[in-house]
């Protein structure tokens, strides 16, 4: 995974969770992690470098505190719609 991509899990058409995936290599897992507010815990590997962020509170973060964090880890930042599952209003059921 060389790229960063958003995965989000929805439940009844709500976004419930949701994991930012930095960039990385496909066998770099995570060794610890650290919360940097609430709703968002970011994972590391071995060698303290950051992988991912996983978003605990998916309706409530903001781009703004997503790109902070970003900032923070030296990543670049989302834009707007690259969150936009995050704020989709609840999608109709399939049955």
């Amino acid at each position: 995974m060389k790229e960063l991509y958003l995965e989000v899990t929805f439940r009844h058409g709500r976004a419930m969770a949701a994991y930012l995936y930095l960039p990385r290599q496909a066998e770099e897992k995570s060794a610890s992690t650290k919360r940097i507010e609430p709703g968002m815990v970011v994972d590391f590997n071995a060698s303290g470098k950051p992988i991912g962020i996983e978003i605990t509170a998916p309706r409530q973060i903001t781009l703004r505190a997503i790109n902070d964090v970003l900032e923070d880890l030296g990543v670049p930042p989302l834009a707007d719609a690259d969150l936009a599952p995050l704020k989709a209003p609840n999608l109709p059921l399939a049955i």
